[in-house]
């Protein structure tokens, strides 16, 4: 299958959205050679952000491990995380009242940042649910996944609440050939135990597309082809790009390998724009 150099993409365009898990970054760090790409996109003045489905962490956090390897054009400002979104829901519909959450001590910032009191399941009282308003699923860490996902389940049963997913994926690499389940893959088994329907932020949804473009446009005038979506999955990276009017680059260094990404393409309909093997530059 044939690839394209993503230098000789890039330069078409006056912004780039980056996917981070799989693009950017894998289970060993940055992706060698990644840090000349966005020294390459800083000279050609080619405008760039992170969108990710990365709640894990705050924006700030997310922001330091790239200034740390040496991309120090990646500021806060740079990050646009599915928690964001999760977060500007909440401000505006939890009023009082406990948030629940699965997930680290940190992914809880974007609830704290949304001015409400959290609760992580960890610590939550089945007999003491009165003033729980909210369940966020926010990472797939932090938590006992037995006794907690369990414990997220009977709560749900006991008592009817609005219940956020701030990352939509499903799996993420954790090797060259292997995946392990994020909070998105969770989330989906707990709705279909209970059968409910819960309320997700994230790609492939536009309103995530929709967020990081308005965010693009208060810096320069954009149209959706100006701007390249970079990512390394189908379902979410490319099928969102796509359909929010964007050209996309399918790249082969995360979820999606060199060697099914033809089939793959072929069996899911969804073609992106341009094929690449990394982003990374030597």
């Amino acid at each position: 299958m044939k690839t394209s150099d993503f230098r000789s993409i890039v330069t078409n365009y006056k912004a780039v959205f980056f996917d981070a898990f799989g693009v950017l970054k894998n289970h060993k760090g940055i992706i060698p050679g990644v840090e000349n790409t966005f020294d390459f996109l800083e000279e050609n003045g080619i405008d760039y952000y992170i969108l990710t489905n990365d709640a894990s962490r705050s924006p700030e956090q997310l922001a330091v491990v790239y200034q740390r390897n040496g991309i120090a054009g990646i500021t806060t400002d740079k990050i646009i995380s599915s928690g964001m979104l999760a977060r500007d829901w909440l401000g505006l519909k939890i009023k009082k009242g406990r948030v629940a959450y699965l997930g680290t001590t940190q992914s809880a910032h974007y609830i704290k940042t949304a001015g409400l009191d959290t609760l992580p399941i960890s610590q939550l009282d089945l007999d003491d649910v009165d003033d729980i308003k909210c369940l966020v699923f926010l990472d797939d860490e932090g938590f006992d996944w037995n006794n907690d996902i369990n414990k997220v389940i009977n709560l749900l049963r006991k008592k009817n609440m609005t219940v956020i997913v701030a990352n939509t994926d499903v799996n993420y690499p954790v090797n060259r050939t292997d995946i392990a389940v994020a909070i998105g893959g969770l989330s989906d088994m707990v709705e279909k135990i209970l059968g409910k329907h819960f309320i997700r932020f994230g790609k492939p949804d536009a309103q995530m597309f929709m967020f990081a473009y308005e965010k693009a446009c208060e810096k320069q005038p954009l149209n959706r082809d100006d701007i390249l979506m970079v990512g390394d999955t189908l379902f979410t990276d490319i099928i969102g790009g796509n359909k929010f009017g964007m050209d996309t680059v399918l790249v082969l260094s995360g979820n999606t390998l060199p060697e099914n990404a033809k089939m793959r393409i072929q069996s899911t309909g969804i073609i992106p724009t341009f094929i690449c093997g990394s982003v990374a530059s030597f």
